[in-house]
C-alpha cells in the first residue's frame, strides 16, 4: 500500500514511490495493539506479569498519554468492550459529559456563518473547539478504573507504574511527534502550560529530544497512591477545578463528583457466521450494524465496493440527525486491542476529540484537556443540543466479534472520526465474507464515504472497481497519507482456528505497533 498523496488531477500518480507494509504478529500467547508501540509493550508486560486483557488494555491506555498525549489521556472519553471467555460481552461507557450548569447562550453562532470541523454551525470565536470553554467533563479515569475493578487481576497502582516511569523520563520525540506538535503550534503557543511542555523555546521540538511534564508525573503518582477517586473528588480534582475555573470553564465540583462510568450490555448484530457486539446509544456502533446489514455475503469486487458505498451512505443518512460529516484532519482518537491467554478480548477506543483536544493544559496537573463541547449542536432544541448532563453522540466504534457459537473471533476498532465506520465495515466484510486473514484484510485498499454522493477511493482498488464506482458516484482518488489522514487508522486482533492470535495495528500510522505477552 502506498502512503503517498495524489489528488484527483493526478490520477494514480504517486508523489513518492515507496511502499509500506507491516507484518502481523502471530503468537499463541496474549498480544496487544496500540497506536504507539511503546504503549503496546507496556500492555504486553502486564500480560507477562499475570494480568489479563483488561489489565493490558488499561496499562496501555495510561501509558499512551506519556508517548502520544495529543491523542488521549486522563481527560479523554470513550468506550471499552470486554469479551469474556464465557461468551459474555459488556461495554464500559465513559463518554464526555456537558457541564450541569452549562448556558447555551455562552456559545452563540458566529454571525459570519461557516461550520465547525464536525459539520455543526460555527460558534463565535470557536469557543466550543479551542480553549477552556471547549472542555467537557472527562470520563477516562472513571471508565478505565471501573473496568479494572470488574475484570482486572492487577492493581490500579501496578497498571499506572509504567506510565509514571515514562512521565518521569519525558515524552520521546520522533518526526511524527514533531509534525503533530507543529500542526497545533498556533494554538499551543497561546496557552502558557501547553507552550511550556510542547514548545520549548517557542518552537516545535526536534526529533530525538525529550519533553518534560513534571506536573503530569506528579498527578500520575498521586493517582496511583490515592486511587482513581482522587481525580473526581480528591486532591487532583481540587487542582483541576481551580485551573478550569481560572480558564473560564463551566465545569464545577458537582460535575466531577457526580460523574459515573456505566457498564452495560452491548448492541448485537449478525453478519454471516459472525455475531457483532458494539457500544449502544451514543457510539457509531448502530451505524456499523446498519451498514453491515445491507452487505451480507459481499465480496471485494467492483460490484461489491459499489454496494459498500451505498450501504455506508444509507447508514449515515439514518443517523444524520445526530452526527455530521467531520473534517478528517484534526482527530485525536486512539485504539487499543488486547487478548490474553484465556481468550478474553478487549477493544478500547478513546479520544480528546481534536488533536491536542482544546489545546489548553491544566498547569497544576499537567493534564491536556479535551474539546468535547464541540460534539454538541449549538442550535437549541435538537437531539444533540447543549444541555447540562448530556453525553454526546460520536463516531467511536469499538467492536468485539464472535462465532455464532459464542467463541471469540476478533477485536477491532479505529481512529479517524467519520472515517471509522467505513473502515470497520470493510474490514469486517474482508474477514467474514471474503475469508481473508488479518494481514490481507488490513492491507487491502479501501474507500471512504459518508453523507454525500462523493466517494474517496484508494487508487490501488484497481481500475475495474474505480470505474464501477464512477458510474454511481463522484470519485476522488487519493492514496493514504501520514498527513492529512484521509482514511481511518484501524487495528485488530483475530483468534485463528488453530488457536494462534494474529495482531496488526494500522499499517500507515508510523508509531502504531503490536507486542506479544
Amino acid at each position: 500500500m502506498g502512503l503517498e498523496t495524489a489528488d484527483s488531477s493526478m490520477g494514480t500518480d504517486r508523489v513518492e514511490q515507496w511502499q509500506i507494509r507491516k507484518p502481523a504478529v502471530v503468537t499463541d500467547r496474549g498480544v496487544v495493539t496500540s497506536q504507539h508501540w511503546q504503549a503496546a509493550t507496556v500492555g504486553a508486560d502486564a500480560l507477562r506479569d499475570g494480568g489479563n486483557a483488561v489489565d493490558a488494555a488499561v496499562a496501555t491506555a495510561l501509558a499512551l498519554q506519556c508517548c502520544e498525549p495529543w491523542m488521549s489521556g486522563l481527560a479523554a472519553s470513550g468506550y471499552m468492550l470486554v469479551g469474556e471467555r464465557s461468551g459474555a460481552v459488556m461495554v464500559v461507557e465513559f463518554t464526555g459529559q456537558c457541564p450541569l450548569s452549562i448556558d447555551p447562550a455562552c456559545y452563540p453562532l458566529d454571525p459570519a456563518g461557516g461550520t465547525s470541523f464536525l459539520g455543526f454551525p460555527r460558534v463565535q470565536n470557536d469557543r466550543n473547539v479551542v480553549g477552556w470553554e471547549a472542555v467537557c467533563v472527562p470520563g477516562a479515569v472513571a471508565g478505565l478504573s471501573a473496568a479494572l475493578d470488574r475484570w482486572g487481576r492487577l492493581g490500579w497502582d501496578r497498571v499506572l507504574a509504567p506510565a509514571i516511569d515514562m512521565a518521569d523520563r519525558g515524552i520521546g520525540i520522533d518526526w511524527h511527534a514533531t509534525l503533530a506538535i507543529a500542526l497545533a503550534h498556533a494554538d499551543l503557543v497561546r496557552d502558557p502550560a501547553a507552550k511550556g511542555v510542547f514548545l520549548p523555546g517557542g518552537s516545535p521540538p526536534a526529533p530525538g529530544t525529550r519533553l518534560a511534564n513534571p506536573s503530569l508525573a506528579r498527578t500520575l503518582r498521586t493517582l496511583a497512591e490515592a486511587g482513581p477517586d482522587a481525580f473526581y473528588t480528591g486532591v487532583i480534582a481540587g487542582c483541576l477545578l481551580d485551573d478550569l475555573r481560572a480558564g473560564g470553564s463551566a465545569i464545577a465540583e458537582e460535575d466531577l463528583a457526580g460523574y459515573r462510568a456505566s457498564i452495560h450490555a452491548p448492541d448485537w448484530g449478525t453478519h454471516g457466521p459472525a455475531r457483532i457486539a458494539v457500544a449502544p446509544h451514543t457510539s457509531g456502533g448502530r451505524r456499523l450494524l446498519d451498514a453491515l446489514g445491507a452487505l451480507e455475503g459481499v465480496q471485494p469486487t467492483p460490484e461489491g465496493f459499489v454496494a459498500i458505498a451505498a450501504a455506508l451512505q444509507s447508514a449515515f443518512a439514518r443517523h444524520g440527525d445526530l452526527m455530521r460529516a467531520p473534517s478528517p484532519e484534526g482527530g485525536s482518537t486512539t485504539q487499543v486491542n488486547a487478548v490474553d491467554a484465556d481468550g478474553m478480548l478487549v477493544s478500547l477506543t478513546f479520544t480528546l476529540l481534536n488533536r491536542f483536544g482544546a489545546r489548553v493544559m491544566s498547569p497544576s496537573t499537567g493534564i491536556l484537556l479535551n474539546n468535547g463541547m464541540a460534539w454538541f449542536d449549538p442550535h437549541p432544541d435538537r437531539r444533540n443540543s447543549l444541555h447540562g448532563g448530556r453525553r454526546a453522540p460520536n463516531n467511536m466504534c469499538p467492536v468485539i466479534a464472535q462465532h455464532r457459537d459464542g467463541d471469540p473471533w476478533f477485536a477491532l476498532g479505529a481512529s479517524g472520526g467519520n472515517q471509522i465506520v467505513p473502515a470497520l465495515t470493510q474490514i469486517v466484510t474482508f474477514l467474514v465474507d471474503a475469508g481473508m486473514d488479518l494481514d490481507g484484510a488490513m492491507h487491502h485498499p479501501r474507500l471512504d464515504t459518508g453523507p454525500s454522493a462523493k466517494v474517496r477511493a484508494q487508487p490501488d482498488l484497481g481500475e475495474p472497481a474505480l470505474a464501477a464506482l464512477r458510474q454511481a458516484y463522484e470519485v476522488v482518488e487519493t492514496h493514504p497519507t501520514v498527513f492529512p489522514r484521509l482514511y481511518a487508522s484501524p487495528s485488530a486482533i483475530v483468534l485463528a482456528p488453530d488457536g494462534r492470535r494474529h495482531a496488526l495495528a494500522e499499517i500507515g500510522y508510523p508509531s502504531a505497533g503490536m507486542a506479544a505477552g
